[in-house]
Formats: structure tokens, sequence, C-alpha cells
């Protein structure tokens, strides 16, 4: 059985275990369970180099822009607009293949921006060049999800989901737990307040799902399985997330207004250029 298959297999067990008192113990190990096996998913192919052709970009500039999102959302015309540097844009999907890269000069700074392919459902497993486009946007220092604003809420929940599930956590802060590994001692778990989503033995089942019998956990906030699933994996990337809507054309005027008042938020029409100057 695969990586891909194992990891279905354990999330149908969650889904149908019930969550209450007496489960939330399995539960955290099958989560545990659940993150080893995307990280393996994650480790390139033996003999691989690694990004594959058209996605090795070097930095450039004072920072990096990553636009994600899904086929034919604007994102090769957002590029345009912003930099001036032409990328192919079409109505039909999957227009860009490459990354793309341009540069926003503002001020005496210079932002690089890199238009990567459409994103579709399963990136983190592989589909598409989902794998590729999810590891250059971890080098980025700014996610542009890109969204279709007709189709918005819906796309927005599946891209976060994909990113998530590679290790990617827009606009989260990292969980306050502090976490190291010993040679011996066993495990000291303490915490600065009272906890709600995690005990001593939740915690000790899933560092004995890591086979970590030596360490000192110190929880600073009241986190949860997940926070600390993401500070024993040790390779979570926090960052920034702006939401542009493009497309607003297509709608009417409360829903614009609804979602330009969303947090981290910024709603455009590349096709009558309104709104998009807010980006720079």
């Amino acid at each position: 059985m695969g990586i891909i298959e194992r990891i279905k297999e354990i999330e149908a067990e969650m889904a149908r275990t019930q969550k209450n008192k007496a489960t939330e113990y399995h539960l955290g190990q099958l989560k545990a369970k659940i993150a080893k096996l995307r990280t393996q998913l994650l480790e390139p192919p033996k003999g691989s180099s690694g990004g594959g052709d058209g996605f090795e970009v070097t930095k450039f500039g004072h920072g990096r822009v990553a636009l994600i999102g899904f086929p034919s959302v604007g994102k090769s015309t957002l590029l345009t607009m912003l930099t001036g540097t032409h990328s192919e844009a079409a109505s039909y999907e999957f227009t860009t293949l490459t990354c793309i890269p341009g540069i926003i000069n503002y001020n005496d700074t210079k932002i690089q921006l890199l238009d990567l392919p459409g994103i579709i459902e399963g990136a983190s497993e592989g589909k598409g060049r989902g794998r590729q486009v999810i590891a250059v946007a971890k080098s980025s220092d700014l996610v542009l999800m890109v969204l279709d604003a007709s189709k918005s809420e819906g796309h927005r929940q599946i891209l976060t989901k994909e990113l998530e599930a590679v290790g990617l956590r827009l606009n989260k802060r990292p969980p306050q737990i502090y976490f190291k590994k010993k040679k011996t001692g066993g495990i000291s778990f303490n915490s600065t307040l009272p906890l709600t989503h995690i005990d001593e033995k939740l915690c000790y089942q899933i560092l004995h799902e890591y086979k970590i019998h030596n360490a000192e956990v110190l929880f600073r906030e009241d986190a949860t399985v997940d926070d600390l699933i993401d500070v024993i994996e040790g390779n979570r990337k926090y960052i920034k997330c702006v939401y542009v809507y493009n497309k607003i054309d297509v709608i009417g005027i409360d829903d614009v207004d609804k979602l330009a008042r969303q947090p981290n938020s910024v709603a455009i029409s590349c096709n009558l250029k309104v709104c998009f100057y807010i980006l720079v």
C-alpha cells in the first residue's frame, strides 16, 4: 500500500470515529500518523534533483511573493499588470506551465513576484505540478492567493487545505510550545496555564508515535494536538497570505463589499483594471 492510500485509510478511520473524551487519545495518534506520512510524501523521489524545469528561480530583490490559485483565475494577467512581465494568459486552463518571475519596483524596494501554474485539488498528493508549485510557495515571504470572486469560498477552502497538508500555515503564528529532545531523563511535561485540548497522557502517546522517549515539553498557551504535532515535525512555514478576489465585475456590489471587508482580503477586477493598485 502506497503513502497516499495509507493517508486516505487513516482519514477514513478518523471520519468514522466519534469525537469524545474516550476517543481523543486514539484520534491524536491518528493525526500524528498522518503528519508523518505527509512528511514522507514531500520527500523528493530518489534520483530527483528537486523542483523540475522552470521552477528553479533564483531569489532576487528584497522579498519574494508567490501567486497561488486555481487555473484561469487571473494570476498571469495580474503579474503583467503589476510588473510589466508578459505571462501567457488565455481563457482556457493551465496556460502557465512553469514559474514566471517579475519584479515590482516600489520606492527603492524590489519585490520578486512569481506567477505559478494553477493548483488543482490533490496538489499536496502530487497531482498536476502541485509539489513543485507548493515548494516555491514555501520559499516565499508572502502568498497572494488569487481567487475567482464568484467561486471564492469553496476555492479558498480547498487551496488552504492543500497548503496546510504540506506544512504551510497561512496567517498564523508558531505555537507557544517549547520542545527539546534529550538523550536521557524521560519526558518532562509542563504548562504555564490550564490546558483544555491536550493532557500529559495524550502528549506522551503522540511523542511515542514519533519514537521520542526523552524530551522536554512546555506549553505556554492552550494549544491543540495539531499545534504539538507541528512543533514536533519542525518543518512548518508560517507565512502571511493576502486573499485577492478577482473578477468582481461578475458579482453584485453587496458581494464585493462583503469580500472586501474580510481580513487580509482585496477585491479587484483585472478585466476592468479596478482596484489592483491597492496591492502596491
